[in-house]
């Protein structure tokens, strides 16, 4: 009788999932509160000369400050995203997936608990940004787990790894391999060895 790991994965994989968004909160909610501690609003200071530098600014709009008068809205949005991830979440086998879904559900949440208790009101509270680039708008950790996380969504789907673990093949290919396309190792492969 063949066994497998699915029972035992699921629980393991989305504990990981979970110490990946409770550690990016962390770190998150750490570097907001020292910017605040440090720097007063639009003070900025030089990391790596120009191109890297750290200046307190506070956004309650959605990315790049669009939408500033809708800060409610983004909440309830952050909101349903970190819920969905976390249903989604039990379901993960995978470990990559479990660290991608870990780390938009930590920066969706480190965002979020900005909104809910910062400054102006709960549920219009502003974000607390200070990471600058150039040409780039200012932003936190939260927003760049989150921006990370969408990259690996993006590879790991072109790699084909679907959250359960296993590479999901491509269908076009597979009938074109059975229709004898393929070369001659397809027939044979796996077999006599």
């Amino acid at each position: 009788m063949t066994t497998n790991d699915d029972t035992g994965a699921r629980p393991r994989r989305f504990v990981l999932l979970l110490l990946v968004a409770l550690t990016a909160i962390i770190v998150d909610l750490a570097t907001k509160q020292w910017v605040l501690s440090t720097f007063s609003e639009g003070e900025s200071v030089d990391v790596i000369g120009s191109f890297l530098q750290f200046t307190l600014v506070f956004n309650t709009g959605a990315a790049f400050s669009l939408g500033t008068g809708y800060t409610w809205v983004f909440t309830i949005i952050a909101s349903c995203v970190v819920l969905a991830i976390a249903y989604i979440g039990r379901r993960v086998r995978s470990v990559w997936w479990a660290v991608t879904l870990g780390l938009m559900m930590g920066g969706a949440a480190g965002n979020l608990v900005d909104r809910f208790f910062r400054d102006p009101a709960p549920f219009h509270g502003a974000v607390v940004d200070f990471i600058r680039l150039p040409n780039y708008p200012v932003f936190n950790i939260a927003d760049s787990c989150v921006v990370v996380g969408a990259i690996l969504v993006v590879v790991l789907t072109f790699k084909g790894l679907g959250m359960d673990g296993a590479i999901v093949e491509d269908t076009r290919e597979t009938k074109k391999t059975r229709k004898g396309r393929g070369g001659p190792d397809d027939s044979t492969e796996g077999k006599g060895q």
